[in-house]
């Protein structure tokens, strides 16, 4: 698993570190909630505020027509099984990183920096049962790889890094 990004500008203003010491301090603290995703690897945690596309309009919506968004923001797709997964750009005005995720919460493949517009499939796998879209290059910044574990509450109990339930 993958070292937490080097000192990077990101969009001039904010360095990759500024962003990781804020994603891992925010994860060290926060609860498992429906609004967040987070992300650890042997170098720490990192924590996405994400809308969850859990329905087949809200997944065929996904970010389509979006103009920006925030840094730490993302969106989460759910789906009730495991399945082939595969998507497109069409209407996406910005561009993204996809972390394709098995049902245990293991991503299993990123395709970095989609291009916004670009109606060209983009394959993400077998056996996919969630799929993370959060800013084009910051996945690469942050140090994010295959096999890095995420937890939220949809991955469910079974998952590698199930929720704390209170």
């Amino acid at each position: 698993m993958g070292k937490r990004g080097s000192p990077r500008l990101i969009t001039g203003l904010i360095t990759t570190t500024t962003i990781a010491a804020a994603a891992i301090a925010g994860a060290a603290h926060a609860a498992c909630s429906i609004d967040t995703v987070t992300i650890r690897d042997d170098a720490g945690t990192v924590q996405f505020t994400v809308d969850v596309a859990d329905s087949a309009a809200e997944r065929a919506q996904g970010l389509m027509f979006v103009e920006q968004m925030a840094t730490m923001q993302g969106m989460l797709f759910v789906y009730e099984r495991p399945q082939h997964a595969s998507f497109w750009m069409r209407n996406t005005l910005i561009s993204l990183d996809m972390l394709f995720v098995g049902e245990a919460g293991v991503v299993q493949n990123i395709h970095a920096m989609a291009q916004p517009l670009d109606e060209t499939p983009i394959f993400g796998g077998e056996d996919i049962q969630f799929v993370l879209e959060i800013n084009g290059g910051l996945a690469a910044m942050l140090g994010l790889e295959v096999g890095d574990q995420m937890q939220h509450p949809s991955f469910g109990t079974d998952a590698i890094w199930p929720c704390e339930i209170n």
